[in-house]
This record gives C-alpha cells, sequence and structure tokens, in this order.
C-alpha cells in the first residue's frame, strides 16, 4: 500500500511539473506572441506584396502576426492611429507627418524608415534640364508638401535657388530664377494630363503610372540627398508607444534584405529603400 501511495504522489508531482512547465515555461513562447495592426492605404497591389513579406519575417523571427487596416483617404489612417484602433501606421513620408501633427496637436512619432519614392520631372518638349528654354512653364503639385517637394525638386536641377532657411518651400521663397520660368500650380493628379501644354511637370510617381507615364522617361529625378530626407516614408506610432518591444521589432521585420528584393521587383528604381541610405 505505501508503495502504491508513493507511485501515486510521483504521478501526481510529474503532472504539477508538466502544467507549470506549459504555464511559465515551455509554453510561454506561444503565450507571448503578440498581434500588431498596421493602417496601410488600399488599392497597392505593390504595397501588399511587401507587406506580405514583412508579416513572414514578424512570424517567423519575432513571433507576431501582422494585421491589416486599409484605408481610402490620406486623412484617415493617423486618426485611426490617435484613436486606437490601429497600433501602427505606414503611408506617410516625415513632411506629411510633421504637418498632420501641427494640424492637429497629435504626438506621432517616426519609429523608422521605409522607403522613398523619388519625385520625377517629365517633358514632352526637351530631353535633357539643361534644353529648357528662357521663360518656359513648369507645372508642379499645388498642395503644400508636394509643391515644396518639387520646388526643391527644381532647385536641385540647377533650374532655381530657394531662400536660405527655406522649409516648406512656394513661389514666395524662390530667390533666384535666372530662365525666368512660370510656375504653374496645378492639383497634383492634374500635372501629367499638362504635359502638352507645358514645357515640363513635375509629376509623382504614382500619377506618372496611372498616366502609363515610363518613370524611366524623366529628365530629371530627385536626388536622394538632405533636402529630401523630409520626403522619405516611415513606420509611425504614438509617441507614448514608440519604445514598445514588439513596434521595434515590426520595424527590424521591415528593415531586411528580403524586404530590399521584394521593393525592388515590385517597383524597379521607381522606389528606394531608405533604411541604409546615407544623405549627403
Amino acid at each position: 500500500m505505501k508503495k502504491k501511495n508513493i507511485i501515486i504522489w510521483a504521478i501526481v508531482a510529474i503532472v504539477v511539473i508538466i502544467a507549470g512547465y506549459f504555464s511559465f515555461g515551455g509554453g510561454q513562447k506561444k503565450a507571448s506572441g503578440k498581434t500588431v495592426t498596421i493602417g496601410i492605404m488600399s488599392g497597392v497591389k505593390q504595397e501588399d506584396a511587401i507587406w506580405k513579406t514583412v508579416a513572414k519575417t514578424a512570424k517567423s523571427k519575432y513571433n507576431i502576426t501582422l494585421k491589416f487596416k486599409k484605408f481610402t483617404d490620406y486623412s484617415q489612417p493617423n486618426k485611426a492611429l490617435t484613436n486606437g484602433d490601429v497600433d501602427l501606421n505606414a503611408f506617410q513620408h516625415y513632411a506629411f507627418l510633421n504637418a498632420w501633427n501641427k494640424a492637429n496637436k497629435t504626438n506621432i512619432v517616426a519609429i523608422g524608415k521605409t522607403f522613398i519614392t523619388p519625385i520625377r520631372l517629365y517633358s514632352n518638349k526637351v530631353k535633357n534640364v539643361k534644353d529648357i528654354p528662357d521663360g518656359a512653364t513648369i507645372a508642379v503639385p499645388n498642395d503644400a508638401t508636394n509643391e515644396s517637394r518639387a520646388l526643391y525638386l527644381l532647385k536641385n536641377a540647377g533650374l532655381i535657388t530657394l531662400k536660405n532657411d527655406t522649409d516648406l518651400a512656394t513661389i514666395k521663397t524662390i530667390a533666384k530664377n535666372p530662365k525666368h520660368l512660370q510656375i504653374k500650380e496645378l492639383d497634383a493628379s492634374q500635372t501629367a494630363r499638362s504635359l502638352s501644354d507645358v514645357t515640363a511637370a513635375v509629376i509623382n510617381t504614382n500619377y506618372a503610372q496611372a498616366a502609363k507615364i515610363d518613370y524611366k522617361s524623366a529628365i530629371y529625378v530627385e536626388p536622394v540627398n538632405k533636402d529630401s530626407e523630409q520626403w522619405i516614408n516611415v513606420i509611425a506610432a504614438n509617441k507614448k508607444d514608440k519604445n514598445k518591444q514588439e513596434y521595434k521589432e515590426v520595424v527590424k521585420a521591415y528593415q531586411t534584405e528580403k524586404t530590399k528584393q521584394v521593393i525592388k521587383k515590385q517597383y524597379g528604381t521607381a522606389e528606394i529603400t531608405a533604411w541604409d541610405i546615407k544623405l549627403k
């Protein structure tokens, strides 16, 4: 009887140890898995392919499950982040984020760089920036951030100079215009259509693609330098959450060689990974 009791207690002890293992040890890895919801823009198949790769890396390397909430309006993802409907978002560059925080009194911060899509200057009339004649008309987007970006492109192309300490460039901040260029402000979606009416136009890549304009036909491409740093896209979080480990791991899952290869496959050189570039 005593031997039987010893066996029973031994079995009980083993069961307790196994239960403890799964509660506090061996089962911990599974229990510690996190789910992170990211707000992105809908309708972009290339981006879906990129995030599919990132999600696989996040799951396999960090045991993080990524979920996505898609938006159709650029005013929505930051509102969703502030309201807690998503944990992170990935759709905007530094300039848009800074302008949003200022206008809406929010505390959203960038926690990791993703890519930059250089804006380009196109023309049906000249083949080289140097061939743009005196008095030529150049179309630029008329919204604040894209107009500033377009004017910085013209500056880097050597066509104009801007006043010192210019943050958000406008026509009024042009310091020198040696070719007496006429800057025509248009809705960004109309710049591609203006090519037949102007000497050249600064066109965002998405609108160039929609108009079936080969980005390789551009006569000038925005250089990736200190001027263009503000146009680098980012993964963003609420400031209070910026140091959360799982969010940092999402960034790490994005910033990999595998992601870089997928971006190149999806966009060619139209989009450039930005987390490892040196800005001059």
